[in-house]
């Protein structure tokens, strides 16, 4: 195959008329937003497994950094899929080996789990018992059909904890509306917009994993990136955030503390100039999160309180000024980003930024 893969005469563009090829961009832009949505799945339960891996250890006396994330060990934290098509079949692939979630700890729902005996070969559990796997797992990802998701929700709803994450890929259906049918605020939901660039940039021949390990391609899917032509928008990154404080809330952890936390685990990757003057480089403050008059009246040993996400990702917050605001902040991020990856940016390669974020 790999002979064969050059010939003109086997390449898709090969069949189609001239007239229509003005619509090829499609393709491309097909294939970006599979890869954009695996890679930021991915960075977000990167993250989380770092926190909890934290949460479930004495970090007193212990300063975490990067390192960490690409090594902490995820135990303990669970991930299920609903939809076994090839969005449910690409994401478990790169969790399985990008995270790396272990096989144990990821499994998925779909109507048709005899379609997936490659993963099973790898030790996924597949069935089809939604409930089940929802009262299983930590985050649960939806990558289902939009005309499924109803029957789904009825399913699943009753057996959502108030801790459980779900992660929607389901575009067609709004934050509002998933809300109600789950009855569950705690839901993160990636939305993307399109730009004027290139598409070509996605590597047509290359897998996702393999694609996400291309430089280009995953600074192109960077939060703040607008290459490759398709643009996250911003209001899911401040999701993951307040995702974060929620699970420190679950712990009862006292708000001083996970401030603190939070600045080491994602606020520690630098400049090489950067890292000698650490003084310099943002914190987060009680006020980056929750409003002055709240933060005020908060003492140091009380948790944050427990956030709306659907809130968090359709209304200004406190954390949407701060981040709109502030460059530093924003480029500490981006580092975070791609060193998560085990890609690390340099001075010859700044950060690619839309501006102002989009909402």
């Amino acid at each position: 195959m790999d002979m064969l893969q050059d010939l003109e005469s086997l390449q898709f563009e090969y069949g189609v008329p001239e007239e229509d090829r003005i619509w090829l961009y499609l393709q491309g832009r097909s294939r970006g937003l599979m890869i954009e949505a695996c890679a930021h799945a991915t960075f977000f339960c990167k993250l989380l497994y770092n926190l909890r891996a934290s949460l479930n250890e004495n970090q007193s006396s212990r300063h975490l950094s990067i390192d960490s994330l690409n090594s902490a060990t995820p135990e303990e934290f669970k991930v299920g899929i609903i939809g076994g098509g090839h969005l449910g079949k690409q994401l478990a692939g790169t969790l399985l080996q990008l995270v790396p979630i272990p096989a144990e700890s990821l499994r998925i729902s779909t109507r048709r789990p005899e379609s997936l005996g490659e993963l099973q070969k790898l030790g996924i559990k597949c069935f089809y018992r939604n409930a089940d796997l929802v009262s299983w797992a930590d985050v649960i990802f939806l990558c289902c059909l939009p005309s499924q998701l109803p029957n789904i929700c009825v399913e699943i709803h009753t057996s959502l904890e108030k801790t459980s994450i779900v992660y929607s890929f389901v575009a067609a259906v709004p934050l509002p509306r998933l809300k109600l049918l789950l009855n569950h605020t705690n839901i993160l939901r990636p939305q993307y917009q399109y730009g004027e660039d290139s598409v070509s940039i996605w590597g047509a021949n290359k897998k996702v994993i393999a694609a996400l390990q291309d430089p280009t391609i995953l600074q192109a899917t960077c939060p703040y990136s607008p290459a490759g032509g398709i643009i996250l928008k911003i209001k899911w990154l401040e999701g993951v955030f307040y995702a974060a404080l929620n699970i420190c809330t679950a712990r009862n952890m006292a708000h001083s503390q996970v401030l603190q936390l939070l600045s080491e685990l994602f606020l520690s990757v630098h400049f090489e100039d950067c890292g000698k003057d650490t003084a310099s480089c943002p914190k987060f403050q009680i006020t980056d999160f929750v409003s002055k008059a709240y933060g005020k009246n908060l003492s140091q040993e009380r948790p944050f309180p427990w956030f709306d996400l659907t809130a968090v990702q359709l209304k200004e917050t406190p954390f949407s000024q701060h981040l709109s605001s502030s460059p530093v902040l924003q480029d500490h991020l981006t580092h975070l980003y791609c060193a998560s990856f085990g890609i690390s940016l340099t001075k010859e390669q700044p950060v690619v930024s839309t501006g102002s974020p989009s909402q």
